[in-house]
């Protein structure tokens, strides 16, 4: 059998074409992909959506949906055996046992009206020969394997009752039951917030370190590849256009697609720059290319990328597919190399002559939890609990925490999408809080919301230029049809969208152009706030570098002010001027963002920096781990909320809320650490 290194190998796949029928001719999802795994690795398979990657995965378990989806040609053979050319009854001893599977999304994974432990339990092989108790003891081992206490509780709850990090273990858990060969990771941290990732991460580490087992690893996220892969592989419209050790991947990428994708990944080093993009789109997969599938989006393209396919090229342990690299053609020089524009207004001086735009003070946002035939008010659930902010015009203030810390309620609560219980919100000193009916609806077209998930957002029956003209005709913005058409035109160019865009609907956009729907949405009424919340946490790194730049541009051109609530660091460091970090309802620390990034002082800003991977390899970092998952809203712990996963907690934090503590500027933190310094 064939050895990777000193690894023997596991799965060899050899030309797998997986091609899907479709009234409009066949899509070539999957073309002719070629790659193996040895017994103990992880190989990570990168690329943008609709590359291929995950069609691949379920190509691997004979799970593409038919009858448009059929694997085409190639072979998959797991320890010799072609698991492709076995019919479905043997592929039921493979599938869950020797090759088993972690979806993206937990929450459509699990069975709703079954419990987590009736659903782990179904994974166990020849379960139906174990006792009850035997049952409960088996769960209760795999669920303590993932992390999850208190097993014997967990056994008899409802997928809903748990957090996101949670479920995504209760998935692991039931991947684990057969204790598989290779273990199909899709995009299993996706949309876990920085901390939960991390754990996740380690523990996906620990169990293949325990167990032996391989791992495929399908991601767009370079962070994650760098924290768990030994090998990567490339994908790009249905192939695989570079493979290479980790450390080779990441200090010198050769392909061009590769290597934009390095550099359009935000940071602190880009600010000030706009973040380089691959322009273009994925080509359609219906088309028998004649060239390289990278062409038209390549800055070393030359005539031959146009007319002859680029054969694999293998050398010091690497392979990639592009002209550049064949030797027997010649490539042209490469380029001069062109520095990025700097920006008109850097991100430090944009706004800085602006006044307060928005000022918050001690918002709170409470909803009552009813029980009984007369739904009596048992309890509140305590969303949002006293925050208080301040917005200058055209700065942006990052709102960042956990999943469930109340970020996205601030963002409606500010808009009075939803109710305050408490607090005062003066936008533009004017108190929407008192504000009623048409006169706060006129008052709307200055401050406009755009939602993580534009697909969701967007009425799927209307055509996006009617979209776009719905909220212009109802704040009566142009004084007719033809002007208003005007307008639309002129969004849609501000946007980076073709004029014929308005003719279309939202589901023949890719995410990346449907969130720029969203963005022209919400400039069509021509707003000087934006609610941006998480609109890039979906998206691809190449996608949102282009959404990133957008932002900032329009913030430049015509000085908008952001809330931008995100989980995703990297994006902080980039786009804010401000950040606030958030936990169970409460801002614990806020400030410029080079200060609270470069010297947090709250103990959970410490933590969430610290969960955040590292693209470079070599740079080493010591993860700060939280015990347990963030308590309820309804039932927050007594003093400081995060005490009972601190790490440095003492007893006055068990007590007593600490009061804020001023760094100097517009610093500060609530933490005890330094009010009992300040005492001695």
């Amino acid at each position: 059998m064939k050895k990777t290194g000193m690894r023997e190998t596991l799965l060899q796949v050899e030309n797998l074409k997986t091609w899907f029928d479709t009234p409009e001719g066949t899509v070539r999802a999957v073309d002719g992909i070629d790659f193996d795994i040895a017994s103990g690795e992880t190989l990570a398979l990168l690329g943008e959506s609709g590359c291929g990657k995950s069609v691949s995965a379920l190509s691997l378990l004979q799970l593409v949906p038919e009858p448009a989806g059929r694997i085409a040609a190639g072979h998959a053979r797991l320890r010799g055996q072609d698991v492709l050319a076995l019919p479905e009854r043997d592929m039921r001893a493979i599938r869950g046992r020797r090759m088993a599977m972690i979806f993206q999304e937990p929450q459509t994974s699990l069975n709703p009206v079954l419990t987590v432990g009736e659903q782990i339990s179904e994974a166990i092989p020849q379960a139906d020969k174990l006792s009850r108790q035997d049952k409960r003891t088996r769960v209760a081992e795999l669920l303590k394997a993932v992390g999850i206490a208190d097993a014997a509780r967990r056994y008899d709850e409802y997928p809903f009752q748990l957090s996101g990090g949670m479920k995504q273990r209760v998935m692991i858990a039931m991947a684990l039951a057969t204790q598989p060969d290779l273990l199909i990771a899709d995009e299993p941290t996706t949309a876990l917030d920085v901390t939960i990732q991390a754990q996740i991460l380690a523990l996906l580490k620990e169990l293949q370190k325990k167990t032996g087992m391989a791992m495929l690893l399908i991601t767009h996220d370079l962070g994650v590849v760098a924290e768990m892969a030994d090998r990567v592989a490339v994908m790009y419209a249905g192939q695989i256009v570079e493979l290479a050790p980790r450390k080779k991947f990441f200090t010198d990428p050769q392909h061009p697609y590769s290597r934009k994708l390095f550099r359009s990944v935000p940071g602190r080093m880009q600010r000030g720059v706009a973040l380089e993009v691959i322009s273009g789109s994925v080509p359609s997969l219906r088309q028998e290319f004649r060239g390289c599938r990278f062409a038209d989006r390549c800055d070393r393209v030359w005539d031959l990328c146009h007319k002859q396919l680029p054969v694999w090229i293998e050398r010091d342990g690497r392979g990639v597919r592009c002209h550049l690299y064949d030797e027997s053609v010649s490539a042209p020089a490469a380029p001069p190399v062109t520095r990025r524009k700097a920006r008109k207004t850097a991100p430090e001086k944009a706004g800085k002559a602006g006044g307060p735009l928005l000022q918050v003070h001690d918002l709170k946002v409470h909803f009552p939890i009813r029980r009984g035939v007369f739904q009596r008010v048992v309890g509140q659930v305590k969303a949002v609990d006293g925050v208080s902010l301040d917005i200058a015009r055209g700065r942006t203030l990052a709102l960042v925490g956990e999943s469930g810390c109340g970020k996205t309620t601030v963002g409606k609560g500010i808009l009075q999408l939803v109710s305050p219980t408490g607090g005062r919100v003066r936008y533009d000193n004017r108190e929407l809080t008192q504000l009623k009916g048409e006169e706060l609806r006129a008052l709307r077209r200055h401050f406009q919301i755009i939602f993580q998930d534009p697909y969701a957002s967007l009425n799927p029956r209307m055509l996006v230029g009617e979209i776009l003209e719905e909220g212009m005709r109802a704040q009566s913005i142009g004084a007719g049809r033809v002007e208003r058409q005007e307008k639309i035109a002129k969004l849609l160019q501000q946007v980076g969208l073709p004029a014929d865009a308005r003719q279309r609907y939202p589901h023949e956009f890719s995410g990346g152009q449907r969130q720029r729907i969203s963005i022209a949405r919400a400039l069509a009424v021509e707003p000087e706030l934006i609610v941006c919340d998480e609109p890039t946490s979906a998206l691809d790194v190449s996608v949102q570098a282009q959404v990133l730049n957008l932002l900032k541009h329009l913030q430049d051109e015509l000085g908008l002010s952001y809330l931008f609530i995100t989980h995703n660091l990297s994006v902080v460091e980039y786009l804010a001027h401000e950040v606030a970090v958030m936990y169970l309802g409460r801002i614990v620390e806020r400030g410029p963002v080079d200060e609270v990034l470069e010297n947090p002082k709250h103990p959970y800003t410490e933590a969430l920096l610290s969960a955040v991977p590292v693209i470079d390899p070599r740079e080493k970092r010591t993860i700060i781990r939280l015990q347990g998952d963030m308590p309820s809203p309804s039932n927050p712990p007594s003093g400081c909320h995060f005490h009972p996963r601190c790490p440095q907690a003492m007893d006055i934090c068990r007590r007593e809320y600490p009061a804020t503590t001023p760094f100097g500027g517009a610093h500060e933190a609530r933490c005890h650490l330094f009010t009992t310094e300040k005492k001695n």
